[in-house]
């Protein structure tokens, strides 16, 4: 199967109306260079809260709402998918969830994904928990009959979420990131906690830089899943956009800071190199060989030569 992809970056920011006009110029440019899917960072419309903005108090969740029904409209104009960052509401004191909403062709909101894993700790006053509310559902929907998954920035801390969307077909995962917007006081405190010493064996000089695209690569190597990992180009950014083929090869790069859209065509019946193929079933299963295994004294004896 085939699907082309748009993995979309712009700056994102506490400013709903500019986000969206960004939104809707790059889904044009996406549908014009023959994408099927525009995808966009962690809350691209909505903002970051704790980043974009210190908190959600005072947010205007009524231009958000008319926002969104605009790009639903203008989805079903340019007949295009859209993997849209946002904020979800809910009711009473509950936080909302930091999610991406499944937008088809026609314009229709099908499905919802929100971020399982919000950073923070116990206390749920730190990081993301501070101001939203995590989910537990994983979110799968087929574009032109590939399977496809959304995961959300610190989800990507849990292997195991890749691993279950694994066994449930998924052929391409979407990956929306929000490592951006950061101050010239927050990337030096990274780059010292990083150590200065250590710069130069890594590629990148923050934790983000460091291991979100190492891990996209293992992740996509190792479950043989295309990624697409859009990231918000707010100054600075930690890394730009970028697209790992099933095989684990990064196949396209966006320039760091700068707005762009990142053009992919997936073939899913391409023949690329996956190494686990004959094994990896027989690992999420549990059973942790490969081959056959005998029974033999000199293999269960550990104590001698």
């Amino acid at each position: 199967m085939n699907m082309v992809v748009a993995t979309c970056q712009f700056p994102v920011s506490a400013d709903i109306k500019k986000n969206q006009q960004y939104i809707m110029k790059q889904m044009r440019i996406a549908k014009e260079k023959g994408a099927d899917v525009a995808h966009f960072p962690e809350a691209a419309l909505s903002g970051y809260a704790g980043t974009d903005m210190p908190s959600l108090k005072g947010f205007d969740w009524e231009l958000l709402k008319n926002c969104t029904e605009e790009i639903l409209e203008y989805a079903r104009d340019l007949r295009i998918w859209v993997v849209l960052g946002t904020t979800h509401p809910l009711t009473g004191n509950h936080k909302p969830h930091n999610s991406l909403y499944i937008i088809n062709a026609a314009g229709e909101l099908v499905d919802r994904y929100d971020k399982m894993f919000c950073a923070g700790d116990e206390t749920e006053q730190t990081g993301d928990l501070a101001h939203y509310t995590s989910g537990n559902y994983f979110c799968t929907f087929e574009i032109n009959g590939v399977k496809c998954g959304a995961q959300i920035c610190h989800d990507y801390r849990y292997p195991e979420l890749y691993r279950v969307y694994k066994k449930k077909g998924v052929q391409v995962m979407f990956h929306s990131y929000h490592a951006a917007n950061m101050g010239a006081d927050r990337l030096e405190a990274i780059k010292s906690a990083v150590g200065k010493e250590n710069l130069k064996y890594n590629h990148g000089m923050t934790y983000p830089e460091i291991t979100m695209p190492a891990t996209m690569t293992s992740y996509a190597a190792n479950n043989f899943i295309w990624i697409s990992a859009s990231n918000s180009s707010a100054k600075e950014s930690c890394w730009p956009a970028f697209f790992v083929r099933a095989d684990g090869v990064t196949v396209g790069k966006l320039r760091r800071n700068v707005p762009g859209v990142l053009i992919t065509e997936v073939d899913t019946a391409g023949d690329f190199y996956d190494s686990t193929v004959a094994w990896r079933d027989r690992s999420m299963n549990g059973d942790y060989y490969s081959g056959t295994l005998v029974e033999d004294l000199r293999s269960t004896d550990r104590r001698s030569f």
